[in-house]
């Protein structure tokens, strides 16, 4: 069993790597950074938690990459993974609800008419953003706790030292922030396609004097499910982006933290730190679909 970090021995160490490892960690972050605040300032109403994280994160992870060691202190540490937590679970939380949005519109259409409303998706915003905020404060409350990690340039909550508060964090943080919602999420998705499919097969059955009459709902839900999968695109890159640190932490959790290096675990804060820059182009490159199929709806 590891032993708890001594604070004064090193809790803000430098890790014994060549200098250009940590200026090659630095070259990627100084670009998800830019890219990241620049592409999500123009859909800041679409992408605001991804903005956030670009803003707060990648200028310090820089920063420290130039020094080689964290240079801004425990409360500094403290307040930089906090910022990453929340907007990470943000993120992953938001798309859960969008993919929930998507399911009750394309499967459940009545419903969704008495659902839809301005009151109703303001307090989905709050729910999701108290949902996050809960999980990010916990260690500053006591469960686990956040130290620096990897090259020691960046911070996040200890997945590495194997005691009851941070191997039950990790855990419960793994399952009700990404596996559950992932769970949820293809749950979702799987019956959206089987509504869309059965509907397609319906609609072929009718004659076609009544196909005239059901011509607007046959456009409707085709629209919707365009934009299901435009949902179901950013989806898919975030959770590719955020598995490689999900696999890394519960190899600590399993208890061989041994067998990660300081390499292990800084690429998989990169990539999944870069899931922030992803949304921009991906709303780049099917900008003219999407137009048109909000043109499209009636």
């Amino acid at each position: 069993m590891e032993q708890p970090v001594d604070m004064d021995r090193g809790f803000f160490r430098k890790v014994d790597v060549p200098d250009h490892a940590h200026y090659i960690v630095a070259f990627f972050v100084a670009v998800i950074g830019a890219v990241g605040v620049i592409g999500n300032m123009l859909v800041m109403y679409a992408f605001f938690s991804d903005f956030l994280m670009a803003i707060t994160q990648s200028p310090i992870f820089f920063v420290n990459c130039m020094y080689k060691e964290w240079v801004f202190g425990e409360m500094g540490c403290k307040m930089y993974a906090f910022c990453g937590a929340l907007f990470g679970i943000t993120s992953m939380i938001n798309l859960l609800a969008i993919s929930i949005d998507r399911y009750i519109v394309i499967t459940k259409p009545l419903q969704a008419i008495r659902w839809t409303s301005g009151r109703r998706t303001l307090i989905i915003i709050l729910l999701v953003w108290i949902y996050s905020l809960c999980w990010s404060l916990a260690p500053l409350m006591g469960w686990s706790s956040y130290i620096p990690e990897g090259l020691m340039t960046s911070c996040t909550w200890d997945y590495v030292t194997s005691t009851p508060a941070n191997k039950s964090y990790t855990l419960m943080l793994c399952c009700f922030v990404f596996f559950i919602p992932l769970g949820i999420i293809s749950y979702c998705y799987f019956f959206m396609f089987l509504a869309i499919r059965n509907a397609s097969r319906d609609l072929e059955k009718l004659g076609s004097h009544v196909r005239k009459t059901t011509l607007i709902q046959q456009q409707s839900i085709k629209t919707e499910w365009k934009l299901a999968k435009i949902a179901f695109v950013v989806i898919i890159v975030f959770v590719l982006s955020w598995s490689p640190y999900a696999c890394v932490t519960l190899i600590a959790w399993a208890g061989y933290s041994h067998v990660l290096t300081p390499y292990s675990k800084a690429v998989p804060a990169v990539i999944a730190k870069a899931s922030a820059i992803y949304n921009p182009f991906i709303y780049a490159i099917i900008r003219s679909k999407y137009r048109s199929v909000r043109v499209q709806m009636p």
